[in-house]
């Protein structure tokens, strides 16, 4: 019985690809690397060197100067207050219109992708969405921030074709049963669509975290601003000590700028990176899932 790997050629093709991907993985990594070298190097070592991997000399004044008050922390709880309860948001609208949109018996059905698709093309703007919001009142809430974005058609569109590829004898079976459609999409049409939930949910919590621009719109209250916000003044105010300057060390030392900037990507990633491994093993099959057909 003939192997994979039958003959020369094809060990030696299969030896150069692993090798290509080997080694575009760790020039896609070098970069984080640096940074996080940089984060612990001293001012003086950023001028003189433009790349390295190991600083000389190890200085944690870039992370004294960001933890130097309890505003990061309160900040980050934030980040991940709006991340969770987004991210649930998203996906509660996400799957209910989708599994509703992928139903033949649907009146008005192709009218209602019409509609989703040209969300995709045109956009009223910056101005009428921050009106929208001031109209609804949800200026300084998080519900600013987390419901105008509530469902991304593109995603609605990808989750929508997955759930129109499962067997429909599944959704007969159970309504046989007497399960109506809330039933069937709870104990059906969920299960088999962990994969699917588990990748966009990971991009919707992702845009969550990284969410900038619409914080920096509608909180005008400081002390509701998320991560992103507050790593952003740390950055502006770049000499100055977050909180009052009269909890700080005496004996602190001002960090450079450039440091500061690459620990505060640092600080800013690595929360979020951490989720990476946990749904990692539904990713790469969640992408493609709805992608086949349309």
């Amino acid at each position: 019985m003939s192997t994979k790997h039958d003959t020369l050629g094809e060990r030696i093709f299969d030896g150069a690809n692993y090798l290509f991907l080997a080694l575009f993985a760790l020039i896609t990594a070098l970069p984080f690397v640096y940074i996080i070298a940089g984060s612990f190097a001293t001012e003086a070592e950023l001028a003189e060197r433009s790349f390295f991997l190991i600083p000389r000399h190890f200085s944690n004044n870039a992370y004294q100067y960001i933890f130097s008050s309890d505003t990061i922390f309160r900040s980050m709880g934030i980040s991940i207050f709006i991340t969770v309860v987004g991210t649930m948001t998203n996906l509660a609208f996400t799957l209910t219109m989708a599994y509703a949109l992928s139903r033949k018996e649907l009146m008005g059905r192709n009218l209602f992708m019409n509609m989703i698709i040209f969300s995709m093309l045109f956009s009223g703007g910056m101005i009428p969405a921050y009106l929208v919001v001031k109209e609804l009142g949800l200026i300084n809430s998080y519900g600013a921030v987390i419901l105008p974005g509530a469902i991304s058609a593109f995603n609605l569109i990808v989750i929508r074709n997955f759930f129109q590829q499962l067997p429909a004898g599944l959704e007969e079976s159970a309504r046989i049963d007497g399960c109506t459609d809330l039933g069937v999409l709870w104990r059906i049409v969920l299960p088999l669509s962990k994969p699917v939930i588990a990748t966009f949910g990971l991009f919707y919590a992702v845009g969550h975290w990284n969410n900038f621009f619409s914080s920096l719109l509608y909180l005008n209250d400081h002390t509701k601003w998320p991560l992103q916000v507050m790593l952003r003044e740390i950055v502006m105010l770049s000499q100055l000590a977050v909180g009052d300057l009269s909890t700080m060390d005496p004996n602190f030392v001002t960090p450079p700028d450039q440091a500061v900037k690459m620990a505060v990507i640092v600080v800013g990633t690595l929360p979020i990176l951490f989720v990476y491994p946990f749904l990692q093993k539904h990713f790469a099959k969640g992408v493609l899932l709805g992608s086949i057909k349309g």
